[in-house]
């Protein structure tokens, strides 16, 4: 996630007075509809659902920029922060690189301004309070005390912006954890994720993506929400605060449960799941497949399609309960009779059967796999650029749109600093 350097926003979005509810200015304020002075900006459709909205975006790698692009997705004007010189950290995180651009940083930045700005710098960081006073939301991911020693702090901005959304994502809160720098690694390993994943034997493993900080931006964007529909009743705004450890506790669900209701301290089972059973990996013909029976009739259903009736009515398999007890027995009786077909066939006999089973894919099946169900996991490159996953949230009324390619670095620096009133850059 890093939270350690101070970054640069864009443009910002209307004032509300406490306990008033007001439409937005769009008749020239910057970071609303149609600012003046700010051509190229990807701009907030009318049809957007949080069209109208400014977000006064500092966060940095993948927590904080991720929450960011599903807002501006869903029709927020997100003005980018970032350092001069260097940027998000993420510009650097290659290979692989597409058109000279990091994926990494594309995955995650589309439908945003770019504006550079030195924070330590007066002038900079007076276009940065500007740009916050006008906002409706700002977002960021320092360690905790860097906005305060800026002058950026919630209590500081407050005042002047007493309708603003306040959202600060930490790695480990910001009481003792406030030392520790907060990266999703350490988190996944400190919280209890590496414990629950990987073979039995083995040591602890990662997820296979920055799984902690996805799932603490979801957190963030859902408390952001939250907390501008307050906004809406009252007029005044909040400070909202997620961290990468409590997110990833939360994400926990059951693993979690068994631990505080039950007294069971989890352990890594391989890929298989520790209260149904088959839900695990056995070797088809040609490759893994996947069974995940979720239930009894599932189950019947089966043991049917592998002419293995009678292993339905055995006491040991009847129930879940009894086939998780007696799981090492029923993958002896179950690992035959899948060996004798291929993963393909078994998909289509079984899916067919209503019995939950796949196999491995890798992301370039996985993909194709979305396309042929009709899916369309990809945005066209002609909206946004190269390498762009759709935005999973469907509205029929409020569509996500995908309005512009991830800002180059600075992009929007000089049309934000004309459309603010404030002086242009010394060359």
């Amino acid at each position: 996630m890093g939270a350690d350097q101070p970054g640069t926003p864009d443009t910002p979005g209307t004032r509300r007075t406490p306990g008033a509810r007001e439409t937005p200015d769009t008749t020239g304020t910057p970071g609303t509809t149609g600012t003046p002075g700010a051509p190229g900006a990807p701009g907030t459709p009318e049809s957007g659902a949080l069209s109208g909205i400014v977000v006064a975006d500092f966060g940095r790698v993948l927590a904080g920029p991720y929450m960011t692009m599903l807002l501006a997705d869903l029709g927020a004007d997100v003005i980018k922060i970032e350092r001069p010189g260097s940027g998000d950290d993420t510009r650097a995180w290659g290979p692989p690189f597409a058109d000279g651009e990091a994926t990494y940083f594309l995955g995650v930045n589309r439908n945003k301004r770019s504006v550079s700005l030195d924070l330590t710098d007066p002038e900079d960081l007076a276009t940065a309070r500007a740009i916050v006073d006008r906002a409706d939301v700002l977002v960021e991911n320092f360690r905790p005390g860097t906005m305060e020693k800026l002058g950026l702090g919630y209590e500081d901005v407050r005042e002047s912006n007493p309708g603003l959304v306040y959202c600060s994502v930490t790695g480990f809160g910001t009481a003792e954890g406030a030392r520790l720098p907060g990266y999703d690694l350490l988190v996944q390993a400190m919280g209890g994720l590496m414990s629950v994943t990987g073979e039995p034997d083995g040591p602890g493993t990662k997820a296979g993506v920055a799984l902690v900080d996805v799932i603490t931006g979801l957190h963030a964007g859902l408390g952001v929400l939250a907390a501008l529909r307050h906004r809406d009743l009252t007029g005044r705004g909040q400070r909202v605060e997620v961290s990468l450890l409590t997110s990833l506790l939360s994400a926990l669900t059951n693993q979690a449960a068994a631990h505080l209701a039950a007294g069971v301290v989890p352990r890594a089972m391989g890929n298989r799941h520790p209260s149904i059973a088959p839900y695990e990996v056995f070797d088809a013909q040609d490759r893994p497949l996947v069974l995940a029976v979720g239930n009894d009739r599932q189950f019947r259903g089966l043991c049917d399609r592998l002419g293995r009736p009678e292993l339905a009515e055995d006491p040991r398999f009847a129930t879940n309960t009894a086939r998780v007890a007696h799981r090492e027995d029923l993958v002896t009786a179950l690992s035959a009779p899948l060996a004798t077909r291929t993963a393909d066939a078994w998909f289509e006999d079984l899916t067919a059967a209503g019995v939950p089973c796949g196999p491995i894919n890798d992301l370039a099946a996985a993909f194709g796999l979305a396309d042929r169900l009709g899916l369309a996991p990809r945005v066209p490159e002609a909206a946004a650029g190269p390498g762009q996953v759709v935005n999973p949230i469907r509205l029929d009324a409020t569509p996500p749109s995908y309005r512009a390619a991830p800002p180059r670095l600075g992009e929007h620096t000089e049309s934000l600093l004309a459309a603010l009133g404030r002086p242009a850059r010394t060359p």
